[in-house]
């Protein structure tokens, strides 16, 4: 697919937004099992599908091309968890055909912007990541007025095994309240909580580990894969949408 045709795929979904969305996280390192997961996925009604950063880690953006070469139709994530070089890795993964990027919020204020500057010429989102941020309701606000389009509100792989019981669900709400772009609750959610974001104001529901995928393997998670997917997402759709300020 030609760099135009990807960017273009890339833009596919993200006019008119219909909340809430799905989004499955592939955090694989196998390219063809995240393509497999992926397949199931879509069948099963998920929405977005989320190249993970341990996908790109060991495929780099060709992880991306596969998957916009697979699924034309679908909004595809690219989870860089850019700290700097904003604009360019932007550009490459708009080239490669993702639809959303992911920039952190404990990057510089130029590195944000700079992505944010790239979206806009190359038709991405950017999503704006608080993990490991002092203070996640504020870093929110802060990439909010930086021109992100939305907030994953994370609570880190490494930092949850570290301090348990830590939760995304813990400052949800307040995260909300502080910003007027959608919200993605991100970090072992469980099956009930990531069904529950919705009511929370947060209509972009992601599933990842450990719900569909065995989160210390980074391998999928059992065989019975779809009709779990089908059932949170057809529960996901019948919870209200709290509504939002603005």
């Amino acid at each position: 697919m030609s760099d135009s045709k990807a960017m273009i795929a890339g833009m596919q979904g993200l006019d008119a937004l219909k909340f809430p969305i799905v989004q499955i996280s592939l955090d694989l390192t196998s390219l063809d099992e995240a393509l497999e997961t992926a397949a199931v996925a879509v069948d099963a009604g998920v929405d977005w599908l989320e190249a993970g950063t341990p996908l790109i880690q060991a495929h780099g953006l060709h992880a991306v091309e596969r998957l916009r070469a697979a699924f034309p139709d679908h909004p595809i994530v690219a989870d860089l968890k850019m700290m700097d070089g904003g604009y360019l890795e932007t550009e490459m993964a708009a080239r490669a055909g993702a639809s959303l990027v992911v920039v952190m919020g404990r990057a510089h204020e130029a590195t944000i912007r700079r992505s944010v500057d790239a979206g806009r010429a190359f038709g991405v989102k950017v999503m704006g990541d608080n993990l490991a941020a002092s203070d996640r309701v504020a870093c929110a606000r802060w990439m909010e007025s930086l021109g992100v389009d939305f907030i994953v509100h994370h609570i880190g792989y490494d930092e949850r095994r570290l301090v348990k019981g830590l939760s995304p669900m813990d400052e949800l709400d307040a995260v909300v309240a502080a910003v007027s772009v959608p919200v993605q609750a991100v970090g072992g959610l469980t099956i009930q909580q990531a069904i529950e974001c919705p009511a929370h104001g947060a209509p972009l529901v992601v599933l990842g580990a450990p719900l569909v995928i065995a989160a210390d393997d980074f391998a999928p998670a059992g065989n019975t894969l779809h009709d779990i997917l089908s059932e949170i997402c057809r529960e996901i759709r019948k919870t209200p949408l709290r509504k939002r300020r603005g």
